[in-house]
């Protein structure tokens, strides 16, 4: 095993999925196993743990146990193998979203402001969109969209002539030359967190997360067996606001459903209200769990 990932709330995430002995879990974000590794240890022999992940570097800490799967691919084919594995109805899902600690702690991959590398920013290091073909290719309005949308950034505007400005006079192609590029636009002192934001969206973009994530709740509803627990841990608002939504609503987007007698159409409920973030001891342990927050969720009973 590599020293891939510091898992985040660890302890509360794995409680929060209620396990029994012989239940079948998935970990959709496998990484570096942390999350699974605590799993395995409560499940009984006849349990099962089915590990998702896309990234390359994430095969090396597979679990040498028979009662783990690794699934090499994107969560948002959860229901397709799941499907393949004769696995449905599953007892628990648990999301750890984001990048892992190992992506950002070296640079070849393209991750990290602190470390220079190529402008790649791909978990699939076979797909075809990278961040360098965003920086150095989409058009202004493109560039303002993922900027302001995905990095929520206030002066997107600025920062795309800037990063235009550059590109016409050569390509911008790795993570060092973007953040200089990037320096011009920084407020203040905040240059860290400006530029972890503008990573974040070229990242979000590169990978597709939010349609990824869309995808994943979803599926949730109906891979997870009625009384199942859902457990996410989220690392910014636009992903939170999308979990939150979904558990709150039964949907990502628009009002709350309900039937012909008024009565709402839910799919899961929140076990509890407001997320769960980190305590004081894991801060000083773990420096990317500060902006994490976990939500837990159970499976209603089918509405039909």
């Amino acid at each position: 095993m590599t020293n891939y990932h510091d898992p985040v709330l660890l302890k509360a995430s794995v409680d929060g999925l209620n396990l029994k002995g012989d239940d079948v879990v998935v970990d959709v974000t496998f990484g570096g196993g942390g999350h699974s590794r605590e799993i395995i240890k409560r499940l009984g022999d006849k349990g099962k743990l089915y590990g998702f992940d896309q990234d390359e570097d994430a095969v090396k800490n597979s679990l040498e146990d028979e009662r783990f799967v690794l699934v090499r691919h994107n969560f948002r084919y959860l229901k397709n193998y799941l499907k393949m594995y004769n696995a449905i109805p599953v007892d628990a899902v648990l999301a750890d979203l984001g990048v892992s600690s190992h992506q950002f702690d070296e640079g070849e991959r393209g991750f990290s402001i602190r470390f220079d590398g190529p402008l790649d920013m791909r978990m699939n290091v076979n797909a075809k969109l990278t961040a360098k073909k965003v920086v150095n290719e989409y058009d202004e309005e493109n560039l303002l969209r993922i900027f302001r949308v995905y990095g929520e950034i206030k002066n997107a505007w600025k920062l795309v002539q800037e990063i235009i400005k550059a590109r016409t006079l050569a390509e911008i192609n790795t993570t060092q030359e973007l953040c200089d590029v990037a320096q011009a636009c920084v407020p203040g002192k905040m240059r860290n967190k400006y530029l972890a934001q503008v990573f974040q969206a070229l990242r979000i973009e590169v990978n597709d997360e939010m349609g990824a994530l869309r995808s994943l709740l979803e599926q949730c509803y109906e891979v997870i067996k009625p009384g199942g627990r859902l457990v996410v841990i989220t690392y910014h608002s636009l992903e939170d606001r999308m979990v939150k939504n979904f558990i709150k609503n039964g949907k990502i987007d628009g009002e709350l459903e309900k039937d012909f007698y008024g009565n709402p159409l839910l799919k899961f409920k929140a076990v509890n209200r407001k997320p769960i973030v980190a305590t004081a001891e894991e801060l000083q342990e773990n420096n990317r769990a500060r902006s994490a927050k976990l939500r837990i969720a159970e499976r209603l009973e089918n509405r039909d």
